[in-house]
């Protein structure tokens, strides 16, 4: 009952929204986004809650289509999780659009940008509860085409339009992908195209239709997640777009291909072979590496954001990948703890994420600018935005306590569960993969160093960064509540694990956050058949500490091994934070009343190198600060300098020396610009053939006609097929004769 009133009241929210922007006068259509928005987010989220709460999944019968079959909705928990994040960040974007779209009267029509909003939102939440493939396949093209408006927004040239067409391009090209996986599963199939249907009959499609349906739907949703080699419009889209739609695009949009992965190769046609798991893997791992090494060299914050987004997508598809591989070697409980870390780092990168853009919008709003080379100081009259900001940063570099420490650290220790595996060439592959997820979380600390410091501190390095502004309430409402959910995903694991378990046991058939989170606290179920040598140690350490407080089984997040190794990975945020308070605050206490008081303190001007004060021009920027990283990956950049001098006097005394660095991206240099030379090569090839004559082109009638009559004399048991390339070939012949 619940499931249905929420479902109706979100589609009600969202439709009225629409209507609202429609009728309101422009002045009011911000006003009206953020409290349509706030309400429908509210009701997806609570749609979300139910399905992850029940046993069953809610089912809603649409209506039949002649050779198709009966259309369906239902949400199940896999469908709630994804539900619950999007609602989220719908309603912190809704939040701060009341605010940020301030700026954008006058200028734009703020009409458009609320009607795409809602019908996005509504496409996400029939992308998420289809249960058939043509509803799930049009709901999907909805969802890119109303992206793609959004992306383009802000439209005023050819240049600003071509990222979003880069994205549209790419994002058909993976649509297209998609359909031929669901054509290949259905291909002679139930008659219908319901998901349950569907999933009864992939047991009976043989291996090569296997690794078909998983190379198409892992390209299709992966151009969607942002996974390399097909991730270079996301760092060419955020530049272009409206903040609270970058906030969108990272923590939306991304995850629905993400869930498009799961569901096609965990639900409807699980792997067999541990191939397409390791594709996975790798491919998720060497986009975070790629992802956080670009997003160390960019000087745009919001391209270097939608890099780091490049990252987390790798590191949560590294864990399915990890998650995939060990239900093919049958380790269904270490396949749950993998995807339980998928899930929380997809529910952490689309909380953090969401936040950062949010900050990067206000800095561009009162400033005038992203570039990081020309910020600096913003700290001493936006204290409150650097403090959010601050919150967003030291969770996305993973540092404990904060959420994105647990998910990081649970996706590291999966990767070394791979001990348990048979095959040799397998451990080595996970070992290269947990390396370069380990290179990336030190590149990712780096990078936001860079991010912050560059930001906020220091002195300001231009006239935009000195300009005062007041960040109003709606801005920190959205922020300040990413911070305070960073805090407390990071800190009460033990509850949102349970949570996340009940989505991988849908998939797996086993209850892996039991074995993750186990009852340390006395009375606790299931504590009495715990060893009582295993729980001596820690209560020892203080896990029993906040039993008579909280209504959780304990507050340590563990796996037990073997007999042997009976404890092969342990932490605890929730009593880190606690320590580390005490720790600081008792360092602040030594030095403000004991030091202090032992030594005289003295002001004097800071010293500058000899001069009366430190220009701008001389303080470090965001590309020195990056110049370590530029020049250990050199070979990856390749960078290409470009020399201009301009010179006086026949040449004897040069006025000036300009160097332009071009760099091109690896998977451009590398992948695509050879392909794309080869193509315009058989082009201009082809062209020749274009030239006019009537005759030729009456001979390349008569030469295609005889080729069919030759083929068309062959005999059936040959299985010969008429060939295109051999027509061709005739036909160029044919225009050299002539």
């Amino acid at each position: 009952m619940f499931f249905t009133v929420f479902a109706v009241l979100f589609l009600a929210f969202s439709v009225a929204g629409i209507v609202c922007a429609l009728l309101s006068p422009e002045r009011g259509v911000a006003l009206s986004l953020g409290c349509f928005g706030g309400v429908a987010s509210v009701a997806m989220g609570a749609v979300g809650v139910c399905a992850l709460i029940s046993d069953t999944p809610f089912e809603v019968r649409l209506w039949s289509v002649p050779t198709v079959g009966p259309l369906m909705l239902s949400v199940d928990k896999l469908s709630g999780l994804f539900l619950l994040v999007s609602a989220f960040v719908f309603l912190a974007t809704s939040i701060y659009s009341v605010e940020y779209l301030q700026a954008y009267l006058k200028h734009f029509n703020l009409r458009t940008l609320s009607v795409c909003y809602f019908a996005i939102m509504l496409a996400v939440g029939l992308v998420l509860s289809a249960a058939d493939a043509l509803t799930f396949l049009v709901s999907w093209e909805l969802m890119s085409l109303f992206g793609y408006a959004l992306v383009n927004y802000q439209k005023r040239d050819e240049q600003s339009t071509r990222p979003g067409y880069l994205m549209l391009v790419m994002g058909e090209a993976g649509f297209v992908a998609v359909v031929l996986a669901f054509l290949v599963i259905g291909g002679r199939g139930p008659g219908n195209l319901l998901f349950s249907s569907l999933r009864l009959h992939s047991a009976s499609l043989g291996w090569h239709a296997r690794w078909a349906v998983f190379l198409l739907s892992f390209f299709g949703f992966g151009v969607k997640t942002g996974l390399a080699p097909f991730n270079r419009w996301l760092p060419q889209a955020h530049p272009i777009a409206p903040a609270n739609v970058s906030a969108v695009l990272s923590g939306v949009l991304l995850n629905l291909g993400i869930y498009g992965i799961i569901r096609v190769n965990a639900d409807l046609t699980p792997l067999a072979t541990a191939g397409p798991g390791l594709v996975v893997l790798l491919v998720g791992a060497f986009s975070a590496l790629m992802g956080i090494m670009y997003a160390n060299r960019d000087n745009d914050m919001k391209a270097m954001l939608a890099n780091s987004s490049i990252e987390n997508m790798g590191i949560i598809t590294t864990a399915l990948g990890a998650g995939l591989v060990f239900m093919t070697f049958h380790q269904p409980l270490l396949a749950g703890i993998a995807w339980i870390a998928a899930f929380y780092q997809m529910t952490n990168h689309s909380v953090y994420k969401s936040l950062l853009f949010f900050g990067a919008g206000a800095i561009d709003r009162n400033s005038g600018t992203r570039l990081m080379d020309r910020l600096g100081g913003l700290s001493k009259h936006m204290p409150l935005l650097a403090a959010l900001f601050l919150a967003g940063a030291l969770s996305i570099c993973a540092l404990p306590p904060t959420n994105g420490f647990v998910s990081e650290w649970l996706t590291l220790q999966c990767l070394l569960q791979s001990s348990v595996l048979a095959s040799r060439s397998v451990k080595v592959l996970f070992a290269l993969a947990g390396a370069g997820l380990a290179l990336t979380a030190g590149l990712a600390v780096t990078c936001f160093v860079k991010a912050y410091a560059m930001t906020f501190l220091g002195i300001p390095r231009s006239n935009q960064a000195r300009q005062r502004a007041r960040v109003r309430f709606p801005i920190r409402l959205a922020m300040g509540l990413g911070a305070v959910s960073c805090l407390l995903l990071g800190v009460l694991p033990t509850y949102v694990i349970p949570i996340l378990g009940r989505v991988s046991e849908l998939l797996t058939g086993v209850n892996a956050a039991a074995a993750l989170v186990p009852p340390f606290f006395n009375g606790a179920p299931g504590h009495s058949r715990l060893p009582h040598s295993f729980l001596s140690d820690f209560h020892n350490l203080g896990a029993q500490v906040g039993q008579n407080l909280l209504p959780a089984p304990g507050l340590v997040v563990l796996h037990r091994g073997h007999a042997q190794n009976p404890v092969v990975f342990a932490m605890s945020t929730s009593y880190m934070l606690p320590v580390l308070i005490l720790l600081a605050s008792t360092l602040f206490l030594a030095v403000r009343f004991v030091l202090a008081r032992r030594s005289k303190t003295v002001r004097k001007p800071v010293w500058a190198g000899g001069l009366a004060s430190l220009f701008p021009e001389l303080t470090y920027t965001a590309t020195g600060f990056s110049s370590p990283v530029r020049v250990t990956f050199n070979a990856v950049f390749h960078p290409q300098m470009s020399e201009e001098r301009l010179e006086l006097i026949a040449g004897h005394f040069r006025n000036s020396i300009t160097r332009v660095v071009g760099e091109v991206h690896v998977f451009d240099r590398v992948l695509f610009q050879p392909l794309v030379n080869r193509a315009s090569h058989i082009a201009r090839t082809l062209s020749r053939m274009h030239h006019g004559r009537l005759n030729a082109y009456s001979a390349y009638v008569l030469g295609t006609l005889f080729v069919v009559l030759l083929l068309s004399r062959t005999q059936v048991e040959e299985h010969v097929v008429l060939s295109p390339a051999l027509i061709l070939i005739v036909a160029l012949i044919l225009d050299r004769l002539l």
